[in-house]
């Protein structure tokens, strides 16, 4: 489905993200930025996430690591500023249908979008598979929305979400790729800048690249660089730099469920295509890693989308593959992104919608 005002091969720009923060202005809970400082920062440096340890936060120079905490988010994720943007946009240009949103996600999304119709009194019908969990199921119909199981996987979901759209005229919202959820989501970087206004860096993890787009977008146009962090076999924004435009990838890794998109959005490619971009590749290992310090030096719970962000930036002794170099996703892989004694970095925590078992 097509919008007039807001066609998806536009591009992101920052007047867009300054809109959807007036739009969304008192909706959500502005994202808080804290000290990554950890308990173990005087020992040895190692290669492994667990005991990696950031800049204290005291040092004169003002350099260090932050974490922005958007798991606290409404939902538990970023996609809650995104899909408040995005039916508020259509409720004020009167392209509201009274059939509702609709969307297949029986993730984050789903949730999002499901929240934001009850916070401005408006139907939505989620499709999800018929195997979906049980939980997700009734949390979904505990903000009001109307759950509908359909199939066996998400394809057949997809499908069924639009065969209703077709049906009912309902407005039909997608997960990322669309200019309205990318600008929500950058409004979170308009946060994180009033706070840490002399930011040099910030690290962000992508699927279908949404957060990114938006992110990236606000971040450049501020000067401050960004570096994309994805799964080495969920790489979708990094093989679509490497080919020159969005291309199918095999999705195969622990951080799937969140960032396992088969295709980038152009939105985020089109993002991607200046000199403060850095993408960079992890492999499940770190992820896990870098989750469990998360828990053990810091004692947040998130999700290993969160994670995947704070892997890219330790580990490793060089620096990631430029987003519009052609680097190889090899390189990218083995080289993750090394902030320099007196850079301010803050990594986005997207989501901590997560199992407590594995921690």
């Amino acid at each position: 489905m097509t919008h007039p005002t807001h066609s998806k091969s536009a591009p992101l720009s920052y007047p867009d993200i300054e809109s959807a923060a007036a739009r969304i202005a008192g909706r959500l809970r502005p994202v808080t930025v804290a000290s990554a400082q950890s308990g173990n920062r005087h020992e040895a440096p190692t290669q492994t996430a667990a005991t990696w340890s950031a800049p204290p936060s005291s040092d004169p120079s003002g350099a260090g690591v932050h974490f922005a905490l958007e798991f606290m988010q409404y939902t538990g994720t970023f996609k809650a500023r995104g899909a408040q943007n995005f039916i508020h946009t259509h409720l004020a240009e009167g392209t509201f249908p009274e059939a509702g949103v609709t969307i297949a996600s029986g993730g984050n999304a789903g949730l999002a979008c499901a929240w934001a119709a009850r916070d401005a009194g408006v139907p939505a019908t989620v499709f999800l598979p018929a195997d979906a969990p049980a939980v997700k199921v009734e949390r979904l119909r505990s903000y009001g929305a109307e759950v509908r199981l359909t199939g066996s996987e998400y394809a057949e979901a997809a499908l069924a979400c639009e065969e209703f759209v077709e049906s009912s005229g309902a407005l039909a919202s997608h997960a990322y790729d669309n200019p309205l959820i990318a600008a929500g989501a950058g409004t979170m970087m308009t946060e994180i800048l009033s706070q840490i206004p002399d930011l040099d860096t910030v690290v962000v993890s992508a699927g279908g690249g949404g957060l990114f787009a938006g992110v990236a977008t606000a971040a450049t146009f501020h000067g401050v660089r960004t570096v994309v962090v994805e799964p080495a076999n969920c790489r979708a924004l990094n093989a679509a730099l490497e080919a020159g435009g969005p291309v199918d990838v095999p999705v195969d890794s622990v951080a799937a469920d969140s960032l396992g998109a088969r295709r980038a959005t152009s939105l985020a490619v089109a993002a991607a295509q200046n000199d403060l971009i850095t993408s960079v590749l992890v492999d499940d290992e770190q992820i896990v890693e870098a989750r469990r310090h998360l828990w053990g030096e810091h004692r947040l719970a998130v999700e290993h989308a969160a994670a995947t962000a704070l892997a890219g930036i330790h580990g490793a002794d060089g620096h990631g593959a430029s987003a519009n170099s052609g680097g190889s996703a090899a390189s990218a892989a083995s080289a993750n992104y090394v902030p320099a004694p007196d850079e301010k970095v803050c990594v986005v925590l997207c989501g901590a919608n997560t199992g407590l078992g594995d921690l």
